[in-house]
């Protein structure tokens, strides 16, 4: 069925990087879930009212909180594939971040009266009219509701959409609330025990649940959370592919949203290369990994000596004592720069994301290290930051 709505919806649904593409995984994603949501939602209510059942009711508004999420879905998806202007010249991709933001709220609140009336059943019990067509109309969500799961999951894989996956997530939320519900509505068929309130508070905890985790991931992205550890690797492993490219550091990954990605990092390069040839290189890589990554990548040209033993001697021998010190500490930039009477070892210190403690212990510990291996050398340390 999914694969046949979007042959039969989305033009050149293999090209997932073009906005236009992007745009019509989007709308197929929220019509569907406004179609199936409102369907449910408003069985549930009737089948509710007509059993007694306060938790076949809240189940029903929850539907239609869904359907509200996919409308909003829909309205940010349309307003993320707007073309960069001269007020956004990284276009509007974050709009499906702030979307997800939304459909997080949404699921809270809707989350937050399913809590609140599943008290007052609790406090003020009703009769409950268990029947055979209630069970059936609950089955009949449970269904609908995977596929619905499984629908908002193959979309979202293909685009890389936080709506989508949000959406995703509160339907998974929803099937686990109507099986409480269903298991509820039998023990009452087959064992008359009255268990439909606090079943109903279950599911507003499982609502709840789901909207702040929506609520959390989607702010960790809008923050700058770290980048994907896999797109990181590949990065790093395309541009050590080029021989002329020793090393890479201070990786930094801009996100404005899927398919508006910007990357910034440092080569290391030998200092005797050829300024004109290297370049070369170096906008080749750039042109080659942004098109096979779907990114924009700026890459800036350290030259580094590499041919010379006593500088690379030296430079491993610093960075085994600062792995020693602590794992995550690195250098890159390593020059022995010679004077009259001292030699400076200068190069950049990585630090880990969170920083480190102690950091003029650290330069002491550097310090004396290098003036072990040899009385002459003085360290001048750049400390940075490990981004990723």
């Amino acid at each position: 069925m999914t694969n046949w709505l979007v042959r039969h919806m989305v033009k050149n649904s293999k090209e997932t990087e073009n906005p236009a593409v992007r745009a019509a995984y989007g709308r197929l994603g929220s019509l569907t879930g406004i179609v199936v949501n409102c369907l449910l939602s408003v069985t549930k209510i009737v089948a509710g009212v007509i059993s007694g059942s306060l938790a076949i009711v809240a189940d029903g508004v929850n539907n239609l909180g869904d359907a509200s999420g996919a409308i909003v879905s829909l309205i940010t998806t349309h307003m993320a594939a707007k073309p960069v202007d001269e007020e956004h010249p990284f276009g509007h991709g974050r709009m499906e971040y702030i979307g997800s933001l939304v459909i997080g709220g949404i699921i809270i609140l809707a989350g937050y009266h399913l809590l609140e009336d599943g008290i007052k059943g609790v406090l003020h019990p009703t009769e409950l009219a268990a029947s055979t067509v209630i069970v059936a109309i609950l089955s009949l969500s449970i269904a609908l509701k995977g596929w619905l799961y499984h629908f908002y999951k193959t979309l979202a894989r293909r685009i890389h959409s936080e709506p989508l996956e949000a959406e995703a997530k509160d339907s998974i939320s929803d099937i686990f609330g109507t099986i409480a519900i269903f298991i509820s509505i039998v023990l009452q068929m087959l064992k008359g025990w009255s268990i439909d309130s606090w079943m109903s508070i279950i599911v507003a905890l499982l609502v709840l649940k789901t909207g702040i985790e929506v609520c959390h991931d989607t702010i960790d992205i809008l923050l700058g959370k770290e980048p994907d550890k896999e797109l990181v690797r590949q990065l790093e492993e395309r541009l050590l592919s080029y021989p002329e490219i020793h090393g890479v550091h201070d990786l930094i990954v801009h996100d404005y949203g899927p398919g508006r990605v910007i990357v910034t990092v440092h080569a290391e390069v030998s200092v005797d290369s050829n300024i004109v040839a290297i370049h070369e290189v170096i906008d080749k890589a750039e042109r080659e990994i942004g098109k096979s990554m779907h990114l924009m990548i700026c890459i800036h040209m350290d030259p580094t000596v590499t041919n010379d033993p006593t500088t690379n001697r030296v430079k491993e021998q610093m960075q085994e004592f600062l792995k020693s010190v602590d794992n995550r500490l690195s250098l890159h930039d390593f020059r022995m720069v010679p004077g009259k009477n001292a030699i400076n070892l200068v190069f950049d210190c990585l630090l880990p994301p969170n920083g480190y403690k102690d950091m003029k212990g650290l330069e002491k510990q550097i310090a004396d290290y290098a003036a072990s291996l040899d009385k002459r050398y003085h360290t001048v340390v750049q400390f940075d930051t490990d981004f990723v």
